[in-house]
């Protein structure tokens, strides 16, 4: 992830990488070969003393994003961190906590808001007035989360490490504050199988989550309103139908989302606004800590 970070600042006009730390001193060692990055760093002290940079991208694993999170919040940069933002609700409260102690700007790299099938629906609705009703559909396995590696702490929270990525469509599509969120299958931790949930707001939208755990499906997100359908799937192409239609209109991927991780590129674009204090989209910790609240309710066992 910190590789592909990199590349997408890189391209980035008037920017610079000036230095990296990591706690195994030989990957950073690689990076800055390869990226020729004059600074590889023996702490976050260091990195910031040695840079003074105005933006640190914080890419480590979830267990950890607490601990390094805090060591960058005591210098005064922008901070960047990779989701989740926190490995459960507990432990991102904690972060927003110290970032608000300490005064600090925090984004979060939510980097599905910045597909260019994302952007693409969410320009189009922007003039559409009409209720919508939002359909999210995730699919997730703990056995391949294991599989991975992944510490079972992360693996008992792996709808905030991974299902993140989905239920903040809701969020992003759904207009105003939410009103309800209701169960429909309710989560069983001892046995995933399926969890849904109605979600209202405040504006008269409405959304639908549906994860599959332990079984096939989808990564899909579909907008309805009265006269367009908005349809993702997978989550980086785009299509649309019209009223009274059959067909699907596909939209082009922008060619960053193939030369770039997908939403990186634009990512990286509106995170140097938000360090420079310019107008950016870039989700702040407060707006991605309301995601985090939405998981929670949702998967209330």
């Amino acid at each position: 992830m910190a590789r592909e970070h990199i590349r997408a600042f890189a391209d980035v006009s008037n920017v610079k990488i000036e230095g990296i730390h990591s706690r195994t001193p030989s990957r950073a060692e690689a990076l800055a070969r390869e990226f020729r990055i004059q600074s590889v760093c023996n702490s976050i002290q260091e990195l910031y003393e040695k840079t003074r940079a105005k933006l640190v991208v914080v890419a480590v694993p979830e267990l950890a994003v607490n601990s390094v999170s805090q060591s960058c919040f005591e210098f005064p940069w922008a901070v960047m961190l990779e989701k989740p933002p926190g490995y459960n609700f507990q432990d991102a409260e904690e972060i927003q906590s110290r970032a608000k102690a300490k005064k600090r700007r925090v984004i979060v790299g939510l980097n599905r808001r910045f597909l260019s099938s994302t952007q693409a629906a969410a320009k189009d609705l922007a003039s559409d007035k009409t209720p919508r009703f939002i359909r999210v559909q995730d699919q997730q396995s703990l056995e391949t989360a294991v599989s991975l590696g992944y510490p079972p702490e992360v693996v008992q929270n792996w709808m905030y490490a991974n299902s993140i990525h989905t239920i903040d469509y809701l969020r992003l599509f759904g207009r105003g504050k939410i009103t309800s969120v209701s169960p429909v299958f309710r989560w069983n931790r001892k046995k995933p199988s399926v969890v849904a949930a109605k979600i209202e707001f405040e504006t008269g939208d409405i959304g639908i989550y549906e994860g599959i755990w332990n079984g096939p499906g989808p990564w899909a997100v579909t907008v309805t309103t009265e006269k367009k359908r908005w349809e993702m799937r997978p989550l980086e192409k785009a299509q649309f139908q019209m009223k009274g239609e059959r067909t699907l209109h596909p939209v082009d991927v922008h060619p960053w989302d193939e030369k770039f991780k997908p939403g990186f590129r634009l990512q990286a674009e509106h995170a140097v606004r938000s360090a420079l204090d310019e107008p950016s989209d870039s989700p702040t910790l407060d707006e991605a800590m309301e995601t985090m609240r939405l998981i929670r309710e949702i998967f209330k066992p």
